[in-house]
């Protein structure tokens, strides 16, 4: 039996076949062995081989048709929880999160110049909100993912106790800070230290970072003796079966305001499938044990 004999006792159009045809005479091509299958000149493949082949095209059609990507800006002091997350999320839906990390107040300056990000992890709730309004996100999409938790860290073991009274006895060169202007966690570093009325008296020992990773680097490295830094970083190091080291202080949440976390839809991400399956899973029982193992807070 010929091929375009085959094709019209299956009452296909060639166009249809074209593929298959390519996809044996493929087969054939690398395996000599598999020329009993091949198609004219070769021998006519068998009703059930094609059946086999139309299947396995049609799986592959729709893997690419459902799976796809998101690009995600994700705030720094979320990053090591969101690449957990980001992996449980591509095993899930089949989607992959493409991110960037880094500092809240870019990547606000970011999406306004243009930037390709269809879904922002902020470090607070403000910028969220403020990209709504400027009409670069879409209304109605923001929800907070997360409360940050605020913590004063060294990585030398007994110099910060557990009141932070190591703020006011001095006794360190340098104390980090994430940049207030850009960083929420800096902003709220800022607000502790007004609280306890130490703000002008340790300006000249503060040490910048761009944002929180930056300024959880400082103190790891020892470049500053301690730093504010969020707590989700210094429990990474337990989560990646590291010795906890170092010590910290909780900074009460009294002493500044809550550091909400809201994620938002922005709007090169309308009407995506990638990104609404993003923010949906992020909501979801098992993103938030991730969420709360880091040492968030709802």
């Amino acid at each position: 039996m010929s091929l375009a004999t085959l094709r019209r006792q299956l009452g296909d159009s060639p166009a249809r076949f074209g593929a298959l045809d390519f996809f044996v005479r493929f087969l054939c091509a690398i395996n000599p062995a598999m020329t009993q299958l091949c198609p004219s000149p070769c021998r006519a493949p068998s009703l059930r081989l094609w059946s086999v082949l139309g299947l396995f095209t049609h799986m592959v059609a729709c893997h690419v048709a459902h799976a796809g990507e998101v690009q995600v800006a994700v705030a720094a002091n979320f990053a090591a929880p969101f690449q957990k997350i980001a992996a449980d999320f591509a095993a899930a839906t089949g989607h992959t999160a493409v991110t960037v990390v880094g500092a809240t107040g870019k990547f606000h300056a970011q999406v306004k110049a243009g930037a390709p990000f269809e879904v922002l992890l902020a470090a607070d709730d403000e910028t969220p909100r403020k990209l709504i309004g400027e009409g670069f996100a879409v209304k109605g999409s923001a929800f907070t993912y997360a409360i940050g938790k605020l913590v004063l860290w060294s990585a030398q073991p007994g110099l910060v106790d557990a009141q932070g009274a190591v703020l006011k006895k001095g006794g360190f060169a340098h104390l980090a800070v994430a940049n207030p202007k850009l960083a929420p966690y800096g902003a709220a570093a800022m607000a502790t230290l007004q609280a306890l009325g130490l703000a002008d008296a340790l300006a000249p020992k503060i040490v910048q970072g761009e944002n929180i990773a930056q300024t959880f680097q400082f103190v790891s490295t020892g470049n500053a003796e301690l730093g504010f830094v969020a707590l989700s970083q210094v429990l990474q190091v337990q989560q990646l079966g590291k010795p906890a080291v170092g010590s910290h202080w909780l900074v009460p949440a009294k002493h500044h305001t809550p550091i909400r976390q809201d994620a938002v839809l922005l709007s090169k991400g309308a009407g995506k499938p990638a990104a609404q399956a993003l923010l949906a899973y992020l909501r979801s029982d098992a993103a938030k044990a991730v969420i709360q193992s880091f040492g968030y807070g709802f």
